[in-house]
């Protein structure tokens, strides 16, 4: 029997121990596929590949490649022979790639370079069927850095989050310790999400190898082609964000219901799931949408909605098993909790699956007691259920009274014909800031500014009501569906 994991790479080697000719990966572009055995072997091909080209234990690696096969053994490579994962987007404009390689002192680029100056590896060349060569043993592991992986950058310039093996490897079995299990042996799990973001990593990537699971891999999310490739690869299990399923839910019932019929679990994360898209997928399929909450500094997931059992809308749930989660003030002390009149605070979290500070100094991680505030704003119902309110960076303070954007946007969505709405602060020199909405309308809809304005405030404290009303065609998102409220700004 394989040894406890010490290295996230030690799951696929662990896979390939119990389930050496199980499916681990499917090509949905290529339709090609790969076994747990001939993934860990690839994986030791491209370790041995690094270290031949110079990789030093310590060293970062950028992977920049579309999601696929060669990705996910480039991944599983690197971290085998010692190298810490800096997986950036293969669409990432170049600017920002250099900014990246600098700010990471990255040695090594597996993928299109986009001639950055530094040395580049093409990507691995994969064929199924070929025989592994002497295995290759990880050389780091437990508190070694794992992933250096960039936030967003949706509210600021984007900092480099460590994250350890320890970290990921606690993540992935504080998921699997769940009931029912997000991922088991048996699924087959749809990853349209991009993996070079932490949660198509860890939820999706490294929670199908830690079950030794199927992923069907498609390279970008278009719903005809994810309902395609649920029908024609029997998917299970489907790690979705809001965006995907508002765009399968433009989809004809019928369809929904045929293609969609061997999935047990619909899952989403990375951005709040609005009430009527939780309802209509259920409406339309007979299934809820589980809901979870995390950031890439907690590696990822800190709850879920599967905890309770039970989709709440509104909430995302409870902490996963070894993660606790407090309410606390600007200052860090926790809330007192009232059971009557929950109060909002501040979101907290500790646990295992922590990072470990702020590249390069380890700066601002979990303080001496292990506590970590995430900057996300919410409240504890009486279930113990974690509502978030918002980021506190989004906060809105028009004449000194704070406005949550979560709430405008929820009374905006109420009027008929509005797919997507966002709610931001811009400058005012009356009140100091005020409220705008920009809204997108659903195909051949109307609405007015002054119907907006009006809907709100038969709804909302007058401060609250927007004082500038736009109308878009789309809203800028992050490649996980985040809404990138600098932009509107």
């Amino acid at each position: 029997m394989p040894s406890p994991a010490r290295n996230v790479a030690d799951l696929v080697r662990a896979s390939a121990h119990r389930g050496p000719q199980h499916v681990a990966l499917v090509d949905v572009a290529t339709r090609t596929s790969f076994t747990w055995s001939e993934l860990d072997a690839a994986a030791d091909a491209e370790a041995r590949r690094l270290t031949a080209a110079g990789l030093r234990p310590g060293d970062r690696v950028v992977v920049r490649l579309p999601t696929g096969p060669e990705f996910c053994a480039a991944v599983f490579g690197v971290l085998r022979a010692g190298g810490v994962l800096v997986p950036a987007g293969p669409g990432q404009p170049e600017r920002e790639l250099g900014r990246l390689l600098a700010d990471s002192g990255a040695r090594l680029l597996v993928g299109d370079g986009g001639g950055a100056d530094v040395d580049t590896l093409p990507a691995p060349a994969l064929a199924p069927g070929e025989a592994g060569g002497e295995p290759f043993e990880a050389v780091t592991g437990g508190e070694d850095l794992a992933v250096l992986s960039y936030t967003s950058g949706t509210s600021g310039v984007p900092r480099g989050v460590m994250l350890s093996h320890r970290a990921l490897l606690a993540n992935v079995a504080q998921c699997a310790a769940l009931r029912p299990a997000p991922v088991t042996a048996g699924d087959r799990v749809l990853l349209a999400l991009p993996l070079f973001h932490v949660y198509g990593l860890g939820p999706g990537l490294f929670q199908v190898a830690g079950a030794g699971a199927t992923a069907v891999l498609l390279e970008r999310f278009d719903p005809d082609a994810a309902l395609d490739a649920v029908r024609e690869h029997r998917v299970t299990a489907l790690a979705g964000v809001p965006p995907m399923y508002r765009a399968l839910l433009t989809r004809p019932i019928e369809k929904l219901r045929e293609d969609l019929a061997t999935v047990r679990l619909f899952t989403s994360g990375a951005a709040p799931l609005p009430a009527a898209v939780q309802a209509a997928v259920r409406q339309a399929v007979g299934l809820p949408v589980y809901e979870g909450y995390g950031l890439t500094e907690t590696g990822p997931v800190l709850t879920s909605t599967l905890v309770g059992g039970l989709p709440k809308p509104g909430s995302v749930g409870r902490p996963l098993p070894g993660v606790r989660v407090r309410l606390v003030d600007s200052d860090g002390r926790p809330l007192d909790v009232d059971e009557d009149e929950p109060g909002t605070g501040l979101v907290a979290a500790k646990g295992d699956n922590l990072f470990s500070g702020y590249w390069p100094d380890g700066a601002h991680g979990p303080d001496a007691d292990g506590w970590f505030r995430t900057g996300d704003v919410g409240y504890l119902d009486e279930d113990g259920d974690l509502h978030l309110v918002d980021r506190a960076g989004d906060l809105i303070i028009v004449n000194g009274f704070n406005v949550y954007p979560h709430e405008v946007e929820r009374v905006v969505g109420e009027l008929d014909g509005v797919a997507e709405v966002a709610a931001v602060g811009v400058p005012d020199e009356r009140t100091g800031e005020a409220v705008k909405v920009v809204l997108v309308l659903e195909e051949g809809a109307e609405l007015t500014e002054e119907r907006v304005r009006e809907h709100c405030a038969q709804r909302l404290a007058k401060f609250k009501v927007p004082a500038v009303v736009e109308f878009a065609q789309v809203l800028p998102h992050s490649p996980t569906g985040k809404l990138a409220r600098a932009l509107l700004r």
